[in-house]
């Protein structure tokens, strides 16, 4: 397993026209975990204020660019599910799960605009993502 820093961590919000919701870090950490489904760990430590949004998209499938190691390095993106969050005093921990976007962000961007484009959201613009993908 390989270990980063999480620098910044960007929510795609599917409802907003994929407009980006940008999560304030405590801290965070993202691990890849080099097993066999490729699956990447990310960890950010929050103010508790977001305890409703994230609880809100338990279920849901968010794809996230996350920001590793330095400020200026290029976002990473992301589709990932929640996998558990947790109270810590007035902060909180939020725990995804999900897989690395290997293409090129501008690709991807272009591929999402035109899925939203054609009239794609929510849980039918990640499923036909996934298909064209």
């Amino acid at each position: 397993m390989k270990t980063f820093k999480l620098r910044k961590l960007v929510i795609l919000d599917y409802d907003k026209g994929l407009e980006g919701t940008e999560v304030n870090l405590i801290d965070g950490l993202i691990i890849n975990r080099e097993d066999d489904q490729n699956t990447w760990l990310i960890e950010g430590f929050i103010d508790r204020s977001y305890w409703d949004y994230f609880e809100n998209k338990q279920h849901e499938e968010l794809m996230v660019q996350a920001t590793i190691t330095k400020n200026t390095n290029e976002p990473a993106s992301f589709i990932t599910k929640m996998k558990e969050m947790h109270e810590i005093g007035n902060q909180m921990n939020v725990m995804l799960m999900g897989k690395l976007i290997d293409k090129q962000k501008k690709d991807v961007e272009d591929l999402l605009t035109a899925l939203v484009e054609k009239g794609y959201e929510g849980e039918k613009l990640i499923k036909k993502f996934k298909e064209v993908y």
